[in-house]
């Protein structure tokens, strides 16, 4: 066993909680640790205190579980912290996200964590992170960041360049990747296509056969990927069966494909000889070629926004599962399948000095892609050990991709310095380096709007 303290803040969450919990809770290696499960929300955060405890009693996970409405009470001697938070609503600013632009001309193709929205996004978010990693440089400096709150880049920059705490952003969008490649090559890899693959969006519609053909193809094949988060380009990809270069094979194929799969994908692949990871929905967010109001180009490659409603109301019929379970009226054996998402691997390799590859890690640049700025945000694969976590090395990246990330990390780290410093100057600069902002006049129209409108978020730009 490997006992150690593990902090979930963010617990509440009826996905990301749920599947932390259940995934901590299920390992075998960490029987005996300390949990402790933070969220502001009272109300989410009970039921899922309970239903810990029921894990604990039904699986025997002997863990001392403890929960909090406050970080600070639960970060003292901490090895661990898993962070996933989102300044609430979550539903309701992603939209305004996307709609106080519209007032200005500018038609973002998401709106998360790219574009005018990522910057919004990321603002908010920063503040109560460095919060959190203040009291952690107090209460536990040796700890470990594994991070899920976006947008990742710039949450992760912030901690690396504005705190002693080692971080490592934690994201699962290259399963997108091994779907479409999968999808690709599903007759020489003996992979089940169910009906209803149709894109690779954050739709509930077609998440699920996505998953399906993911998980085979993940059994089969291994992907090289590298870049920035939601921005990676599939630098290899092999048969593990036999060690085959399969990047030929599946150019042919997917050039064979329905041209009106991930059309996006497939014309920025074309332009550029390299295939991107991530799907249209989220690829979309750092290219200058979807949100021109004349041409629409968002119909002509069916970028969908994010179903802001019909998210909301799943998340509390999440929330109504989490309650069932807790009070002993829904079965938990099916949480034995959850996932971590990397988080359980991590705290158990580092823990137990084990050693486990990840295919895909948030990191400060340490020459892992050689052609990106120096301690920039990067997505490499790499080693997780008992001396903690290693990119693996991806070499260059060819050039023109290259310099749309070197844009991207210019965008992010503007916005960083921007939320950490309430500097509005660099907030300008970070919408102007943009490339879904065309205007001078229009980027400060933009600014000014998000400043007073999220002027409770966003405190350091009024002191």
């Amino acid at each position: 066993m490997l006992p150690t303290k593990i902090v979930v803040i963010g617990a509440g969450s009826a996905i990301f909680g749920l599947n932390t919990l259940a995934t901590l809770m299920g390992s075998q290696r960490l029987r005996g640790s300390q949990l402790a499960l933070v969220d502001r929300d009272r109300d989410a955060l009970a039921p899922m205190g309970e239903l810990a405890g029921r894990l604990n009693r039904e699986w025997q996970a002997r863990m001392d579980v403890t929960t909090h409405t406050h970080h600070a009470d639960a970060l003292q001697d901490a090895e661990f912290v898993i962070l996933s938070i989102e300044v609430p609503p979550r539903e309701a600013l992603w939209r305004s996200d996307f709609e106080i632009p519209l007032k200005y001309g500018v038609r973002q193709p998401y709106a998360e964590n790219g574009g005018p929205g990522g910057f919004a996004h990321a603002a908010r978010n920063i503040g109560p992170v460095m919060e959190i990693v203040r009291d952690m440089e107090q209460a536990c400096p040796n700890a470990w960041l594994l991070n899920f709150t976006n947008p990742m880049i710039r949450i992760c920059d912030a901690v690396a360049r504005y705190s002693g705490i080692r971080v490592v952003g934690l994201c699962h969008q290259i399963k997108a990747g091994y779907a479409m490649v999968g999808l690709a090559l599903a007759d020489e890899l003996d992979i089940d296509v169910p009906a209803g693959f149709t894109n690779t969006h954050a739709s509930p519609s077609t998440i699920s056969p996505r998953r399906h053909v993911a998980r085979q193809a993940m059994e089969r094949i291994d992907i090289k990927a590298a870049g920035v988060n939601h921005f990676t380009w599939m630098l290899d990809v092999r048969d593990k069966r036999t060690g085959e270069d399969l990047y030929p094979l599946f150019a042919e194929r997917w050039a064979a494909m329905d041209p009106a799969f991930e059309p996006l994908t497939r014309r920025v692949y074309q332009a550029f000889n390299q295939f991107p990871i991530p799907g249209d929905e989220h690829l979309c967010e750092y290219l200058p070629w979807v949100s021109d109001p004349a041409t629409r180009p968002w119909e002509k490659y069916d970028i969908s926004l994010y179903e802001w409603d019909l998210w909301g109301e799943l998340r509390e019929l999440g929330h109504a599962e989490i309650g069932k379970m807790a009070s002993g009226h829904r079965d938990v054996e099916a949480l034995r399948d959850a996932d971590s998402e990397g988080a359980l691997e991590i705290i158990e390799n580092i823990a137990g000095a084990g050693t486990h590859y990840h295919l895909a890690l948030n990191l400060p640049n340490q020459g892992y892609i050689s052609n990106l700025p120096a301690t920039a945000i990067v997505e490499v694969p790499g080693l997780v050990t008992g001396a903690g976590v290693q990119g693996v090395s991806a070499g260059c990246l060819p050039e023109p991709i290259a310099e749309l990330c070197r844009r991207e990390i210019a965008v992010a780290r503007l916005c960083v310095d921007a939320a950490v410093g309430g500097d509005r100057q660099a907030a300008l600069q970070c919408l102007l380096l943009d490339p879904v902002v065309t205007d001078l006049d229009v980027a400060q129209q933009i600014l000014d709007d998000y400043l007073h409108t999220y002027r409770e978020h966003l405190p350091q730009f009024w002191s």
